[in-house]
């Protein structure tokens, strides 16, 4: 009985073989004329372009894909482009002498020009059984853990996320190739995942945090059935490592729709997970709420008003009030509240780098603004001219407006300092450990001397 079973499915797939299937809905493709949509060469970096010739010169297939294309169809200034080819990763790190090969789950090439990145990436198909472990993976919850299995066009659109990312821009010909309905789903605003949504949030559950992203970014809605399943997934953000959910929490954040994020976050059930002290001091105390809102609007109007904005800042509100709890806790069981305040920041910290990682350059910035909280109040102390030239000042009195902005009574402490700089306008001193000068925290690597070359060279 299972032999003739066995047969009939073979002859089935022969059947296949010869004629052909229907394509799936995922894989209909939409192809749109360049006279009937909005990209042109101009909004395209040149360093893309370049790469796209290149490709093409070269004999392989390559397209514009993904949020590149998205974002320029809707009139809006991409921060990066990727490049979509046939041509394997080592194809094109031997085609690119400024390239380099990164990855292990998903190997990929970087074409560096400058400061610009062009991310290139091999067509992938969906994996099949026969693919061994060093190719494809897959966890017991369904997480993809390796996903190099490499295909054409039409399985690479299946194996994408949301639809509005299944764009391809063919610079060969200037029309743009859209996969499952994602072209309608532009026009329409609305976010839909390519397969059943469930599975795909279990193959990478940093989608759910995405399809927020996208939602705010964008003002976008999510449809149902993307978004039904959310709340229950949620939990499985704890299996991603805490490095790229801080990636991840960076981009949630400064987009420059921080406040719609953070209130479609705690819709979803996604807050809890990258936040989880924070989450619990919101449903303790209402006020915290404020603070946090109030924090993600204030990062918006900078963003929106093209200033820069430093992560150490959101982030030492986001974990402020569990560490104003604790150091209270540690004063009333006997602490002095420096002591306090440093046992707060260090349980606080220890506990968040459990959901999300956050690096020394921005962690020590943090810790050095809740210390200031103790010291700003101190107004009649001989030593308040010292603080004007404290690296941290200006985002330590920032950071006492923004409480008091949040209901809290500080007795005004807000007010005198905002008085006195008027007097004596806080000029922080030189700090090898200040990082504000860049968005990422990053500092900027200063080149010494060149040294004179010898007459032998």
């Amino acid at each position: 009985m299972i032999q003739r079973h066995l047969s009939q499915v073979t002859l089935i797939n022969r059947v296949k073989r010869l004629f052909g299937t229907k394509k799936r809905d995922d894989e209909t493709l939409k192809v749109v004329p360049r006279d009937e949509h909005s990209i042109s060469r101009s909004s395209i970096s040149e360093a893309a372009l370049k790469v796209l010739y290149r490709l093409n010169k070269a004999g392989y297939e390559a397209y514009l894909v993904g949020g590149g294309v998205r974002d320029t169809l809707l009139g809006l200034s991409p921060k990066d482009f990727d490049v979509a080819t046939n041509a394997t990763p080592e194809q094109v790190n031997q085609l690119f002498r400024n390239s380099r090969l990164i990855g292990r789950r998903f190997k990929l090439v970087h074409v560096v020009f400058g400061r610009e990145v062009i991310e290139v990436a091999t067509f992938r198909a969906p994996p099949t059984e026969e693919h061994p472990n060093k190719l494809a993976a897959t966890g017991d919850q369904g997480m993809i853990l390796r996903d190099n299995v490499y295909g054409n066009k039409d399985e690479d659109a299946v194996r994408r996320d949301f639809t509005i990312n299944a764009l391809y821009y063919n610079v060969a010909d200037f029309s743009v190739h859209s996969y499952a309905g994602g072209w309608e789903d532009l026009q329409e605003r609305r976010i839909r995942l390519i397969g059943d949504p469930e599975t795909r949030y279990r193959e990478d559950p940093v989608r759910m945090l995405r399809a927020i992203r996208f939602a705010a970014k964008l003002n976008f809605n999510i449809d149902p059935e993307a978004a039904a399943p959310i709340p229950a997934m949620a939990p499985l953000l704890t299996q991603i490592p805490a490095a790229r959910l801080f990636e991840e929490v960076l981009k949630l954040i400064l987009h420059g729709n921080a406040l719609d994020t953070l209130r479609l976050l705690r819709e979803y059930k996604l807050f809890e997970p990258l936040f989880p002290g924070t989450e619990q001091s919101i449903k303790a105390d209402p006020q915290v709420l404020a603070l946090i809102e109030n924090t993600m609007a204030n990062t918006d109007k900078r963003i929106q008003a093209g200033k820069s904005v430093t992560p150490y800042f959101f982030l030492a509100a986001l974990l402020w009030p569990q560490v104003a709890r604790m150091q209270r806790e540690f004063q009333d069981s006997g602490l002095a509240p420096h002591p306090a305040m440093q046992k707060a920041a260090d349980r606080a910290l220890a506990q968040q780098l459990k959901a999300t990682s956050i690096p020394k350059r921005f962690s020590i910035p943090m810790r050095e603004i809740w210390e200031l909280q103790l010291r700003l109040p101190k107004v009649n102390s001989r030593r308040t001219s010292e603080l004007l030239t404290h690296p941290r000042f200006r985002a330590a009195y920032d950071f006492v407006l923004l409480r008091e902005q949040s209901g809290e009574d500080l007795g005004g402490i807000g007010e005198y300092w905002t008085k006195r700089q008027e007097v004596e306008p806080a000029v922080p001193r030189a700090d090898t450990n200040d990082y504000s000068s860049r968005p990422d925290g990053k500092k900027r690597r200063r080149r010494g001397p060149r040294k004179p070359r010898s007459s032998a060279e």
